[in-house]
């Protein structure tokens, strides 16, 4: 078992999860667990959710993701003070020894998802490895990346899914065998969802949980710009380094399936008006006078007969489908696999942004990715831009694209429950 943070010399065969020392809140320290805990650092609708997160309590996590002052590297620096601070005052501790973290969310509906944390080596793509499925956007990734320079911690683990092989599997066993203990920590989050974690550290269980996992690949279900930053640290350092490594969650997806959600779009600047006007003649509309809990069926039945969009942000909605064959031959790049060039995704950013609209997809002056559907309508109207919400693709569209090594538009999908962020961090130099 492999538990330095470095690579063995055996070959390598798929997923290698490293444990290691998890960096923790001391209970006794904040007002909860609850209280300094957050969504992963793109889920913050900013800056309401922000706001109320930084209030929530003074040691949220969310001072360490989303750092607050006037420039990036004040930002980060800031970042790297407050966690350098935490530490010294014990804020923040760390386990006496190296482990593999049963993590459980469930949200008393009979929602129940586990999975294994811990430091996974870093691959590169043509490993096959891990998959993406998502495109990344460079600024995004560069400012993650000057993030965990900064601090240098893995501030929140990504979430990554894999094909279990079933209820006998050594990885599945110590996972339910952890959970019939008590667990070092047991909270619910204000979204109601309640969250324990257990420490795997027996080398044996650790070894064989080790050995299941070495025969499966992962594919990136939250994550693409975390898991690019990992790919980009580790080039930076000589191997074998910390740096190697980057903070995963691990779901078997066959034991426990996971939701999959659209992530909508906010159009800055570009008034609905303007935005149906555009579409004249080349898509079909039609204003629904419903609440969004109606809407959103609406758009779900539209899809299933091929691509639709829910336009929002002047008081209605509009359901807008039916796009001309013959735009979309002009504007769909044709080289790429049929269940790519019909997704949603590809339409809006392809055809919509880019030809249409004239927005360009990896501008935050043009345009927002939420993931809650209210927040984004809620912020068109109040901002008088346009809402483009989306219907979501089903998991195993996804899997099966990357597997042929096709990546989705950026922020195609939204895969969930995502891991609340602060519950265990990754320092690098432990």
């Amino acid at each position: 078992m492999n538990t330095a943070g470095h690579s063995p010399a055996t070959p390598r065969r798929g997923l290698e999860l490293t444990p290691f020392r998890g960096l923790r809140y001391d209970p006794d320290r904040v007002g909860s667990l609850a209280a300094v805990t957050s969504p992963p650092y793109d889920v913050v609708v900013r800056p309401d959710g922000l706001h109320h997160l930084e209030s929530a309590d003074p040691h949220n996590i969310v001072r360490l993701i989303l750092p607050q002052a006037g420039t990036p590297s004040a930002r980060n620096e800031q970042a790297a003070d407050t966690l350098r601070r935490w530490l010294s005052e014990g804020i923040l501790t760390t386990d006496p020894e190296p482990g593999l973290y049963v993590y459980e969310q469930s949200d008393g509906g009979g929602m129940l998802q586990r999975g294994l944390i811990g430091a996974l080596r870093v691959s590169d793509p043509a490993e096959g490895v891990v998959l993406p499925h998502e495109d990344v956007m460079p600024h995004v990734v560069a400012d993650r990346a000057a993030l965990m320079r900064a601090t240098c911690a893995n501030l929140e683990p990504l979430l990554l899914t894999y094909r279990g092989n079933g209820s006998t599997a050594a990885a599945t066993v110590a996972i339910e065998r952890a959970a019939e203990q008590p667990p070092l920590l047991s909270t619910t989050t204000e979204d109601g969802y309640h969250h324990r974690l257990w420490a795997i550290t027996d080398p044996a269980v650790l070894s064989g949980v080790q050995e299941d996992l070495a025969q499966h690949q992962a594919l990136i279900a939250d994550g693409h710009h975390r898991w690019a930053t990992y790919r980009r640290l580790r080039a930076e350092h000589p191997s074998p380094s910390a740096w190697d490594y980057g903070l995963v969650l691990l779901v078997d997806t066959v034991r426990y399936p996971l939701r999959v959600r659209a992530i909508h779009r906010l159009l800055h600047g570009l008034p609905v008006a303007d935005a149906l006007s555009a579409l004249e003649g080349s898509f079909r509309v039609r204003r629904l006078e419903t609440p969004l809990a109606e809407a959103l069926p609406a758009l779900a039945d539209a899809a299933c007969a091929g691509n639709a969009f829910l336009l929002a942000g002047d008081g209605a909605f509009h359901l807008v489908d039916r796009p001309d064959p013959e735009l979309l031959a002009r504007t769909v790049p044709a080289e790429h696999p049929a269940a790519w060039r019909t997704l949603d995704a590809t339409v809006l950013h392809a055809t919509l942004l880019d030809h249409v609209w004239g927005i360009p997809e990896d501008s935050p002056a043009h345009i927002a990715y939420i993931h809650d559907a209210v927040a984004t309508v809620e912020k068109a109207e109040r901002d008088g831009g346009t809402a483009v919400l989306m219907h979501p693709v089903r998991e195993e569209v996804v899997r099966d694209l990357a597997r042929q090594g096709v990546t989705m538009p950026r922020k195609s999908t939204s895969f969930g429950p995502k891991p609340a962020s602060g519950l265990v961090l990754r320092a690098l130099g432990l």
